[in-house]
């Protein structure tokens, strides 16, 4: 689905970029564009990215910080190389799992709030049919 999108806004923006039809025809296109992102069930799509992108700026990176400075501390303390070696790479699987639970909290949360988004969408589009009806 991703590549049939990136297809089409590739083409538009060629299309737009190479026309020699003038700016009347940039203006429908334009239009055109305006419309489309309009739509309620484009907007819910963009709703659920914003809503993905969020959840996911506000844990991972945090996390990942965490797990950085629990191997650097591992690695950094006293003993052998080996033992170092050791407890670093205990402290970076440990922190593996973490990230990788954040992730999967991100995800879960995107998954909501595509639900949501999508709930919304389908709200508006019956509400819109409805009042044209």
């Amino acid at each position: 689905m991703r590549g049939k999108a990136a297809l089409v806004v590739g083409l538009v923006a060629g299309y737009v970029l190479g026309a020699r039809a003038g700016r009347e025809r940039y203006e429908q296109i334009k239009a055109q564009a305006g419309k489309v992102w309009d739509q309620p069930v484009v907007q819910g799509q963009v709703e659920k990215v914003k809503a993905f992108g969020v959840s996911a700026l506000k844990t991972v990176p945090g996390v990942v910080w965490k797990g950085a400075k629990s191997v650097t501390g591992a690695a950094s303390q006293s003993g052998s190389v080996s033992e170092r070696a050791e407890r670093a790479g205990r402290a970076a699987k440990a922190s593996a799992g973490e990230v990788a639970e954040a992730v999967e909290g991100s995800v879960d949360d995107a998954k909501d709030a595509e639900k949501s988004a999508t709930t919304r969408a389908q709200a508006s589009k019956n509400s819109s049919t409805s009042s044209e009806s």
